[in-house]
């Protein structure tokens, strides 16, 4: 079952003949052990409303009490195809724009609520991984999932909660803690050539527990372009590894340690040579410490420091570098006045540096120093959050944002919430520093560009149809002064501040629960228009629907899953633009016994080559089209 609630070289070991014999062996575990662990995990069902989340209010909440729209990717979701990525899984959330320039292992960006990509801050475990680089901040694609527990997508401005980049939302990623020993491993075959091999172990005694996780993926890929045969394909490799130790005391006292490391070749499409013959060296590396201590009984100091780097070196026409670093610390204090009163103090530090040739002096660097407090009032009808910051910006200077949200339980099956946020977003090192001089004109960062500054309003119902029927709407409306936008122009272009933005949008989403059958559906519409000109702004799909459906329970499980977008601009003046489109998916597995489990996922069933983004009219970028794949995993 997609569980997406809101508020609800080829690896030479992978061979299918010691698969089958691995399954021979496995089937032979006693079936009384399987009935045993069937009805375990029936017991510990969790029900949507008991769902936790953290990236709201920087502690953890339940997702009932949350006054704001917030989506969670649940582990078992993320499991059901382990070869997917971030952009995979994000996507299905139909608020989620994700903008692909190619199939598997090429470049992606995420808008949310009709954003700019580089409006979206996305963490892992609380540390920013957006980066300095290129107007997107961040390529999800290479991102790897495989120690990942949940996902969480906040709609809505959060600049109090983590300063810079989330005008539009946060996405984060929340790694698994084990609970259990036991270790695993899973094999994946899929068309264009597609391997993967997926490796894991869990430690716990006493307080202290241990992680660790490998992967490997390699494919053919796919055509990039719509003019290219579909033999003209762009391969993808990637490599990686995780770890976490930790201690829990279950009292007073947590700690924890993680180093996560992805790397890998993408090759892409080289425009001098009409081939897909460039390529793209990356290399990921987040290392993320967090320490917890109950002074008191209602006084809690935290404490998290993050090292995380993005290297890419591209080979094609004009061979370059671009590394990236974030180094960030944060600190802070929670203090539960009373039962009913809460409050949080804290402060940030953050220092970014860039090197590329492509950027003014070779290096560049920014820091960034924050002050936040926040105020929880919680009762069993009303809950309410008010907070503000302080960001102080070594190039920028001071700003401060605030927000005000509020959720009321107007009857014992309905609630409301309303909120209002302001947010900022400081232009990337890109924007202010870059430099380069290429055949078709040159193009130069603009050092006098200004922050993006925004405010949201939102408001939201939430309402239980029956036993088994859960609905939500919600309407919203962001404005964004000083939108950054990049002009073309000869023999020069650079990145200029554009007057004003304006979105304005809604969700509605229905969720059906009964037994082993599901059925989920969510539409969202996002008008976003660029009010110096009354044009849309380009790459922003108006309508989108999705809908899932299936029977799942813990021996077996069939879903199908749609998605439908409607046409989108692919150019600023409006004269150009990309057709909708609508794409299903299948996804089955059947848990042999406690110890085998077998998948079979289909992507895309129709095989739709739709557009994703124009090439300067040399075509149009296109995604992968069908991916089949079958795995197995072995654990114990």
């Amino acid at each position: 079952m997609e569980h997406i609630m809101s508020a609800f070289s080829k690896p030479k070991a992978f061979k299918p003949t010691a698969l089958v014999g691995a399954v021979a062996v496995a089937m032979g575990f006693s079936s009384s052990v399987f009935a045993e662990t069937t009805a375990t995990e029936q017991k510990i069902a969790v029900s949507p409303l008991e769902t936790i989340v953290v990236t709201a209010t920087r502690s953890e909440e339940k997702i009932e009490n949350v006054p704001a729209l917030i989506s969670v990717i649940d582990k078992k979701t993320i499991e059901q195809n382990p070869a997917v990525n971030l952009s995979d899984l994000i996507q299905r959330d139909p608020s989620v724009f994700v903008k692909q320039s190619g199939g598997l292992g090429q470049i992606t960006e995420i808008s949310i609520r009709g954003t700019r990509p580089n409006h979206t801050l996305v963490l892992k475990d609380g540390a920013r991984l957006n980066s300095q680089n290129h107007i997107s901040a961040l390529y999800p694609s290479f991102i790897d999932t495989t120690d990942i527990g949940q996902i969480e997508i906040l709609k809505g401005p959060a600049s109090v909660q983590y300063g810079t980049d989330a005008i539009g939302g946060v996405i984060q990623m929340k790694t698994a803690t084990p609970v259990k020993n036991g270790g695993f491993i899973t094999g994946i075959y899929g068309e264009n050539n597609t391997y993967k091999a997926i490796a894991g172990a869990d430690l716990v005694q006493d307080n202290f527990y241990a992680q660790i996780r490998g992967q490997r993926l390699e494919s053919d890929g796919t055509r990039i372009l719509d003019n290219q045969s579909k033999d003209q394909k762009a391969s993808y490799d990637q490599k990686g590894y995780s770890a976490k130790v930790g201690y829990d005391n279950k009292k007073d006292f947590k700690a924890d340690l993680a180093i996560s490391q992805n790397e890998g070749l993408s090759q892409y499409y080289n425009y001098m040579t009409d081939k897909n013959d460039a390529e793209r060296i990356f290399e990921n590396r987040l290392i993320n410490s967090n320490i917890q201590y109950g002074i008191t009984e209602d006084l809690t100091l935290s404490a998290r420091y993050s090292n995380f780097i993005d290297k890419q070196q591209v080979k094609d026409n004009n061979p370059n570098h671009f590394d990236t670093e974030n180094n960030e610390g944060d600190l802070n204090l929670k203090w539960n006045v009373n039962t009913e009163n809460s409050l949080l103090i804290g402060a940030t530090y953050l220092e970014s540096d860039f090197k590329s040739n492509d950027i003014k002096n070779k290096k560049q660097s920014i820091d960034s120093v924050g002050y936040y407090v926040q105020h929880q009032y919680q009762t069993e009808k009303l809950n309410t959050q008010l907070g503000v910051r302080t960001e102080d910006n070594e190039m920028f200077g001071t700003h401060t944002v605030g927000q005000g949200a509020v959720r009321y339980q107007l009857l014992p099956d309905t609630s409301i919430y309303a909120n209002i946020g302001t947010a900022f977003k400081a232009p990337s090192l890109t924007e202010l520093y870059y430099f380069t001089e290429g055949t078709y004109g040159n193009t130069y960062g603009n050092p006098d560009l200004k922050p993006e500054e925004s405010i949201s309003y939102e408001i939201g119902l939430n309402q239980n149809i029956g036993q088994h029927l859960t609905a939500f709407l919600s309407a919203y409306q962001t404005e964004v002064k000083n939108l950054i936008s990049y002009k073309y122009g000869s023999p020069n272009s650079t990145y200029i501040n554009i007057d004003k933005a304006e979105i304005k949008g809604g969700e509605l989403g229905f969720k059906w629960e009964k037994d082993d059958l599901f059925l989920t559906t969510e539409y969202a519409y996002a008008d976003s228009v660029n009010k110096k000109t009354d044009l849309k702004i380009a790459y922003r799909p108006k309508q989108t629907l999705t809908f899932t459906t299936g029977l799942e329970n813990a021996t077996y499980g069939i879903s199908a899953s749609l998605i439908a977008r409607s046409d989108i601009y692919a150019d600023g003046a409006n004269k150009v633009k990309a057709p909708g489109y609508a794409t299903v998916d299948l996804n089955m597995y059947w848990n042999i016994n406690p110890n085998v489990k077998v998948f079979s996922n289909i992507i895309n069933m129709g095989d739709v080559n739709y557009r994703t983004a124009d090439n300067f009219g040399n075509g149009w970028y296109v995604d992968g089209g069908r991916e089949a794949s079958v795995g197995i995993t072995f654990k114990y």
